[in-house]
């Protein structure tokens, strides 16, 4: 009962959504306020619907209801508790069900947030997101349906894959969704703004909330993946270039540069036509992301699906919503003539070159990862893309960007001279310089990682000038940059602090260039030299887990003759899912990782795979503080949507 109360509760919702979808949209094109003010009670409604849609399905996996087709799929009794709730996104059908039911909250927030804006483009913005959910609905119940029942029920179900049974993984999907969705509000509003054939400072100043919280938790979603397959999957790394990687990679990049024209839009009223193509584009990549996860056309360790149905089914939903925006865009954007004009040197000039260099990466990225699939359609050639062409056709773009993003923030508006911020950046010029010298000394001569550390001195030092320069520090007392730093808007803050995350993370990548490996064969009792440190191999022995069995390592880091770390990793055997997985086992200082794996055991041997990973922590606490300044300037009340007219209506208030 409980299955189809919540399939009831699906099609409940894709009415709300077309109601959604359409009602408010003819309402604000005939300036019927009755019907635009049907856009909140429906968004909510369509939330409560889907909500309890997923709760439902939650229900089912938490007793594990096996005439449930999909808990069978996905689950088992002998699961944990935790994993029996997180599965219920583990999987494809349930994880479509969060994906929308976030694109209902946002939807949600809209309305109850967005009080203060113009009723019809409220109205706009709500039937756009309603139309974006009435896609994935249908998809969801025609092609994905979470309640199917199977008879007879079987004793017990399949379990869920068992590198999904992991509480990273667990909160990864979720933060994706957050941030693909939130693009999903920044499209629905370019295409409100396209209707209406206005771009404004007001229109920049709601955009800018929703494309810094998308870019804020994109960035932790992608981060935690990060990391999930660094101690999880065993491979020793941090970013392999997989192509469901990249997938997720292309619509934070497009929307790094949409947060920073949104900036020009609301303070300069310039870049309207880009800042609109930016928001389009970034929830096409954010589609593109979820064909390529769900359709069989690339193979990941990442990937939901292999269903070539479900895959042109997504593929038209992407053709339809892009397809009508870009002809939408081409219909209004010569209406969106810009106000503000600027020369080229100019805090301006910097954005724009911010963008075009962050645009031809995602060209690059986006060219490495779908070409091998238009080789095998197109020429029946099996090509092959890896780490090396991403890695060289990046590079040159990234070094450029990099001194552009030190360099912007110390620019004014409109009109700017490259001599006076050359100035205030000498000494971290000399910091960079002071870097990449005492790097070659320390490494013996690594060219390129000593080439990352230079740049990342450089962003972390230029972050750090920034915040100098809007202080005032090195110009009058510290009272006084005391006073005026205790002044300075969240936004400032949270910039300066994001763009030192990027130097952190630029660090951890240097450091990585350095890192360590071995693979040996060693029985109990041997024992290898690795970094400065002993690694013997102690025993290997059998335990049982939960639901599984495992061969355990234990292996003692020694250096001068003390044991420093005891390290256990393990093999585990999944019996339900007849699968093995890998149990990483890490030691670090936040300066390095020592990193151990096993693999199969022959003739007596264990196959140990150790590494030595220099900065590794770097990566994703840089990737923390980029999330976290995010935060810090969402926070800020002049970046909230209401907060200029709440305040204009503060001050009229007394008269």
């Amino acid at each position: 009962m409980i299955a189809e109360l919540g399939h009831f509760a699906l099609a409940l919702a894709l009415v709300l959504a077309f109601a959604q979808a359409f009602l408010p949209l003819i309402g604000a094109e005939q300036r019927n306020a009755r019907m635009m003010a049907v856009a909140s009670p429906l968004a909510i409604g369509q939330t409560l619907a889907i909500a309890a849609s997923f709760g439902c399905l939650m229900y089912v996996y938490v007793i594990n209801d096996t005439t449930v087709l999909n808990v069978v799929q996905n689950s088992h009794s002998a699961k944990p508790l935790l994993y029996k709730i997180t599965g219920t996104w583990g999987n494809h059908e349930g994880s479509l069900i969060l994906w929308v039911l976030i694109l209902a909250l946002c939807g949600l927030a809209v309305a109850a947030f967005g009080r203060d804006l113009p009723s019809a483009l409220k109205a706009r913005v709500i039937g756009v997101l309603g139309l974006v959910s009435v896609g994935f609905l249908l998809f969801i119940i025609k092609t994905s349906n979470p309640f199917e029942r199977m008879w007879p029920p079987p004793p017990d179900g399949q379990g869920l894959n068992p590198i999904l049974q992991d509480i990273g993984l667990a909160m990864h999907p979720p933060l994706l969704y957050m941030g693909y969705v939130g693009y999903a509000v920044t499209f629905a509003f370019a295409v409100a703004a396209l209707i209406e054939g206005r771009v404004d400072a007001a229109w920049g100043r709601w955009v800018r909330p929703w494309s810094l919280a998308a870019w804020a938790f994109l960035t932790l979603g992608i981060a935690l993946g990060s990391w999930w397959a660094y101690y999880e999957l065993g491979w020793g790394g941090y970013w392999f270039w997989d192509p469901v990687e990249n997938a997720s990679l292309l619509p934070w990049l497009i929307g790094t540069a949409l947060l920073h024209s949104a900036i020009v839009v609301e303070k300069r009223e310039a870049l309207k036509t880009w800042t609109v193509l930016l928001a389009i584009i970034a929830f096409g990549m954010s589609l593109l992301g979820t064909f390529l996860v769900r359709s069989g056309v690339l193979n990941s360790v990442h990937a939901f699906a292999n269903d070539p149905e479900r895959g042109m089914f997504i593929l038209g939903l992407l053709m339809f919503y892009m397809g009508g925006a870009f002809l939408l865009f081409a219909w209004r954007a010569a209406a969106m003539a810009p106000a503000g004009i600027f020369a080229p040197v100019s805090r301006e000039g910097a954005i724009v070159l911010n963008n075009l260099l962050v645009c031809s990466i995602t060209a690059v990225v986006f060219v490495g990862t779908l070409w091998p699939m238009f080789a095998d359609a197109l020429f029946s050639a099996k090509v092959s893309v890896g780490p090396p062409f991403f890695n060289m056709a990046s590079f040159p773009l990234v070094v450029p960007l990099l001194l552009a993003m030190a360099m912007g923030p110390l620019m004014p508006w409109k009109r700017a001279q490259l001599w006076p911020v050359v100035q205030r950046l000498w000494w971290v010029a000399v910091l960079g310089l002071g870097g990449f010298f005492l790097a070659l000394l320390l490494t013996g001569q690594h060219v390129l990682p000593a080439i990352g550390f230079a740049f990342a001195a450089w962003t972390i030092g230029a972050a750090i000038a920034d915040l100098a320069d809007r202080t005032a520090l090195f110009r009058t007392n510290r009272s006084n940059a005391w006073a005026r730093a205790k002044g300075l808007p969240r936004a400032a803050w949270g910039s300066a602090i994001a763009h030192a995350g990027v130097g952190i993370v630029a660090a951890g990548i240097a450091g990585m260039g350095l890192a360590q490996e071995k693979l040996v064969a060693m029985e109990p009792g041997q024992s290898v030299q690795m970094a400065g440190y002993e690694w013997r191999l102690d025993g290997v022995r059998d335990f049982v887990g939960p639901n599984f069995t495992a061969r355990k390592a234990t292996i003692s880091v020694i250096q001068d003759g003390r044991v420093l770390h005891v390290m256990e990793p393990s093999r585990r055997w999944f019996p339900v899912g007849r699968q093995h997985t890998t149990e990483v086992s890490i030691r670090t200082n936040l300066l390095y990782d020592l990193y151990a794996v096993i693999g199969e055991e022959n003739d007596g041997k264990a196959v140990i795979r150790i590494h030595y990973n220099l900065l590794a922590p770097w990566l994703w606490i840089g990737a923390a503080i980029m999330a976290l300044g995010g935060g810090l300037s969402l926070a800020d009340r002049r970046v909230r949507v209401s907060a200029p007219n709440r305040r204009m209506a503060g001050q009229a208030a007394p008269a």
